[in-house]
Parts: structure tokens; sequence; C-alpha cells
């Protein structure tokens, strides 16, 4: 007896399953003015592409501080074990400002206590309360530290020396600068970074920094930014010095500090992080931000020992030399688009939202819809018209395929030739000097993961009166599998949504985290969403899973085309890069989805033929 054949699966067809798109007049015309308005977005594209071609020279520059505990450990030179991890690629310094503590050590001054001071000289009116200095190898050190500060002293002669008498410990005090060790880094060709306190007692912050071409600030605010005068006078005594703007450390003021001026980012980890990281670990969090997030200053530490240090600055190099990253003097420019430009690039997300409007079965709930995401982007961004306008792009474009096609497997090309066209206009209107340099961060991001999903749902809604089609849910019997198919749904949702951004509410684990690290140190890691992303796509669109199950992959496939939007939402991030993370995943995924589509209806297959396959079996056996 031959062996049954196994059925198809009996899934309907996509187009039973959900309405039509409307296919309303303005089409046409409003995917013209998409196109047109796509020329001033590539133009604007290509000249941020230049820009940031220019911009892939770094400074690793290491902290003095750090180097030269190092450096009494083992018994060297600070300047000696520098000049031997230059061989490395170190090529800066970084240099704190002096304390009266620093000087102190230096042997420069002399500083004891009242109380001590009066025990080596009783009878001499010594108030064992205040504190006492005076100067060493004959200087006048201790004259200019009492004229820089808004601190009260007088001058007293104990033991035949000249003390001043302070009413407080000075030592935390901010001194100046070394202007010694400073002008020997310069003079070594180092590319010097000043790294300045801050201290309500100093009369005239600013006016003795050195002449350097990079400044760090050390707290969690510029001098100043509690103060608009005081921010004006150091705007004006910066000069040529570029302020660095900190990763992940905010610092209040600097907006404002450094208006119509450029700026470098610096990127640095924490010495406490650091120890519990391997060499190659550290150099490949380094090699990432100098590839990935526009990092011009990698402020580094020395390891616990001298090897472990070698082995970090070796691949580090390794890393940079691998991208094409030079080490050298940053050039701190900054980016200022066409406005002409971006006003032509705001027809286009304009366009592209009211194309979904018009596209939906219900035309006056897409226009609602449309009027309530437009205003709520502007809303999120206030004044700043453009990153508003950058959002609507983001929401809109990874909807607009899905929502005018979804009928075979072939539309998710369509779907994503919008999102790419998409990421051109994110690009144009969202990037700018404060957005690269991540003083402005792009507002809405967890809209756009949200936001396509729901214009993409609400246009699965039937021609006819919506009370009616609420009712109709409403009464829909659920089943127990129903139940557990959608709380995982959700959970999956949520999973997705929590881990968006480069710092998320949800870690990864162990396991993961050697992935990502072994994938974007061989190639431009690709964002795991759109891994999940464009297979789950590419199976709802080939419409072989039964009933609900097509709405809920379609929907669940929105996130793989707002996670290319997402992703051009990193304005740090080199335009070039993003593609190549786009392609990469883009391929990925759709390799992966015709593989999964393949292996679902094979799945299908074995399953609805194996009764008769058994039967049959049983059959020929007897």
């Amino acid at each position: 007896m031959t062996k049954a054949d196994p059925p198809l699966s009996k899934s309907p067809p996509n187009n039973s399953l959900l309405p039509a798109p409307n296919r309303h007049a303005l089409t046409p015309v409003l995917l013209l003015l998409i196109a047109l308005s796509l020329i001033p977005a590539l133009i604007l594209a290509a000249g941020r592409v230049r820009f940031e071609g220019a911009q892939k020279t770094v400074s690793v520059v290491m902290d003095y501080s750090a180097l030269t505990a190092q450096a009494n450990l083992n018994g060297l030179a600070p300047l000696d074990l520098l000049a031997r991890f230059r061989t490395l690629g170190v090529n800066g310094v970084s240099v704190f400002e002096d304390t009266i503590a620093t000087l102190e050590n230096r042997a420069a001054i002399f500083k004891e206590q009242g109380t001590v001071l009066a025990m080596r000289f009783p009878g001499e009116n010594i108030n064992p309360l205040l504190t006492y200095m005076r100067d060493l190898r004959g200087g006048s050190e201790v004259a200019r530290l009492a004229g820089r500060y808004n601190i009260p002293t007088r001058t007293q002669v104990i033991g035949g020396q000249t003390w001043t008498v302070w009413p407080t410990d000075p030592s935390f005090l901010p001194a100046g600068p070394n202007v010694a060790l400073i002008s020997a880094l310069k003079a070594q060709g180092y590319v010097t970074v000043y790294r300045p306190y801050d201290n309500l007692s100093v009369k005239s912050p600013g006016s003795d920094w050195p002449d350097v071409p990079f400044l760090a600030f050390t707290d969690n605010q510029v001098i100043g930014a509690r103060d608009p005068a005081l921010l004006s006078q150091i705007r004006a005594r910066l000069g040529r010095r570029v302020p660095a703007i900190i990763e992940s450390t905010p610092q209040k003021g600097m907006n404002e500090l450094i208006v119509g001026r450029p700026a470098v980012r610096l990127f640095s980890i924490s010495g406490a992080w650091q120890d519990l990281l391997t060499p190659p670990e550290v150099s490949s969090k380094f090699v990432l931000a100098a590839r990935e997030r526009s990092h011009k200053l990698l402020y580094v530490r020395p390891f616990r020992t001298i090897a472990e240090t070698e082995s970090f600055l070796k691949s580090l190099k390794t890393g940079l030399d691998k991208w094409g990253i030079a080490i050298g003097t940053p050039v701190a420019a900054a980016y200022e688009p066409s406005t002409v430009l971006r006003w032509l690039c705001v027809v286009g997300p304009l366009a592209a939202l009211l194309l979904i409007a018009l596209s939906y079965p219900l035309v006056r709930l897409g226009l609602t819809v449309a009027a309530l995401g437009l205003l709520v982007s502007l809303g999120l961004n206030g004044t700043q018209l453009f990153s508003g306008f950058a959002l609507v792009s983001a929401i809109s474009f990874p909807a607009l395929g899905l929502v005018t096609r979804r009928e075979r497997v072939s539309d998710w090309f369509v779907a994503t030739g919008f999102s790419l066209v998409g990421v051109l206009f994110v690009s144009a209107l969202g990037a700018s000097r404060d957005s690269m340099l991540g003083l402005d961060p792009f507002r809405g991001v967890g809209l756009t993961l949200l936001a396509p999903i729901g214009l993409v749902a609400l246009s699965f809604l039937p021609r006819q009166d919506i009370r009616k089609t609420v009712s109709q849910i409403y009464a829909t019997p659920l089943k127990l599998g129903d139940v557990i198919i959608m709380v995982l749904g959700t959970a999956a949702f949520a999973l997705v949504f929590l881990r968006r951004g480069n710092t998320s509410a949800v870690g990864v684990s162990d396991a993961e985290a050697k992935v990502r690290q072994g994938l974007q140190d061989s190639i431009i890691r690709p964002r795991f969403k759109e891994l999940l992303g464009h297979p789950l796509l590419l199976l709802g669109l080939s419409g072989i899973l039964p009933g609900y199950f097509t709405l809920l992959l379609l929907l669940g496939g929105v996130v793989g085309q707002a996670s290319i939007l997402n992703t051009f939402s990193h304005f740090h991030t080199p335009l070039l890069i993003s593609f190549q993370r786009a392609f990469i995943g883009l391929g990925a995924g759709l390799l992966l989805g015709y593989a999964t589509v393949y292996a679902v209806r094979l799945v299908l297959r074995l399953w609805q033929g194996r009764g008769d396959w058994m039967n049959a079996g049983r059959r020929e056996i007897n």
C-alpha cells in the first residue's frame, strides 16, 4: 500500500485574516513627496559621513596620578614608565590640578597643625585650633596661596620663622597647575588633558589654567555651573582649550559652556570596575568606544601590574589599528548640518504619517492616531522641532510598509525598504552637534518600539463601526492555550522593551555577554531584536500558521523594523557603522527567517500527517 502524503497546512491566506489597506487617491502624491524629500536627506547623510570620516583620530590618555602610583611601587620614575607605555600607544597624559596637600608632599611648603606646633614652641601664643604654614626652599609659595582664596589669613613669627595662619585645614584646596610637570610633558610631545577642581574659595578660577589642548572637569558640574556670571568668565578663560564630555557622567552647565564652540567625548572606566576585568575585556570596551561612540579621548589607567598594563595597551592598539583608528591629537570640530535642508526633510515623515492614516480601513481613526502621534512626538521634544520630526520618522516608517502591504513574504522587502528610507530622515533631522556629542540624547526611545506596533495593530481593525469591533473582541471566547500564548507574547515584548538602549533595566547573562563581546570584537554586532524580529515578520507574512498567530507574528516582526530605526537614533555612532549594523542584522535575519519558514512548514506537515503515516504503516504490517 502506498505511503500517505502528509497534507499541507490549511491556514487561510493573509488577505482573509486582515482587512485590505485603503488605497487612497493621495497615495502616489505622498510617495512622491517622500521620494523628493529624500534628496536633501541623502545630501545631509553624505555630509555627515564626510565629517565623521575626518574624525577617526583618538588620543590614548594615561592618568598621571595612577601612573605615578604604579611607578613608585616598582621603583621607577613616572616619566620613564610613561615612556615605556608610549611605545605601546599612549600618547597623552591627564594631570589633575595640584592641591595644598600635593604641594606639601612635594616639599614645596610645610604645614603643621596648631596642636603640634604649640608643643614644639610653648609660650608662642599658638592657637591649637588653627593651621600654620610656611615656605620651604626659600620660596614664596605660601604667599601665592594666601592670595588665591577668599579665606582670611594672617602671618605670625614663631621660632624665628614666618608662618601663615589659616582658620581651617586647607589641605583639600585646589592650588593651581603643576607647571613644571605640564611643561615637561608638552616638551616631550604628549597630548595633555588638564583636570581642574571646583571650589568656591578660589577667587579667580580658570585664570591660571595651563596652555593645554583639552580640559576635563572633575565634578558633576563644570566650574561656574550655578553662577551665570562666573560661567561666562570660565567660557572666556577656556581660550583654545577644548572641554571633554565624560561618558556616563553628566556635568551640569556643560551645554551652556560649549555653546558656539567644539568639544570632544572622553571614555573611561572606573578603577574598581577595571580590577574585575581582564586586559582584553577592558581593551575591547575602549575600542568599541572609539569605533562606535565617537570618543576622541580614551582615558586609561594602569592595571595592578606593569605586565597587565602592557598587555592591555598592546590589545588596545591592535584593536584600534584593525578598525583604522589612528592615535594622535584629535581634531575637535562641531557638526553643523544645513538648516534649510533639514526643513526640506520634514516633508518626508509628515507624508509618511499621513500615508499611514489614509491607508487605514478606518480613515478617520487613522487621521486621529496620526495627529496624536505628531503631537506626542513634538511635545516630547519641546522647542527642538527637528528632534520631534526625527521621532515622527522613527515611529512612522517602521509601520508604513506593513500598513500598506502585508500579503506575501516578499512584502518584507517593502517594509524593510521603507524602514531604511526612514533612517535617512532620522539622521538628517536628529543628528546635530549636541546629539552627536551625547549632550542631547534622543527623546522617545521607548516610543520608537511601542508606537510602530500600535500603528500596525490599529490597521488590523475591519472596515466597520468600531463599537461593533470592540463588542466582537469582548465576546470572543478564550481557551487556556490562547491565554498562555498571550501571556508569553506579552512577557517577551516586555523583556525586549526593558532591554532597550545601551543601559537597560534588565541585564544580560554571562553567556550572552560573551557572545556579544565576541561579535563586537570581530564584526559590527547586530541587534538581537532584529535577529528575532525579522524571522517573526517573514513567518507572519508567510501565512502558514492559523488564526491569530499570523497577527501576533506580524506585530512581533514590527520590533525588528523598529529596531532598525532605533539603531540610527544613537547619533554619537558614526552613520556608516549604523548602516553596517543594520545590514548585518538584515542579512542574518533574512536567512534565519527563510530557515524558520521552511522549518515551520516541515513541522506542520509532520504534525498534520503523522496519523495518516502511522495508520498506513499499521495496515502495511497487517
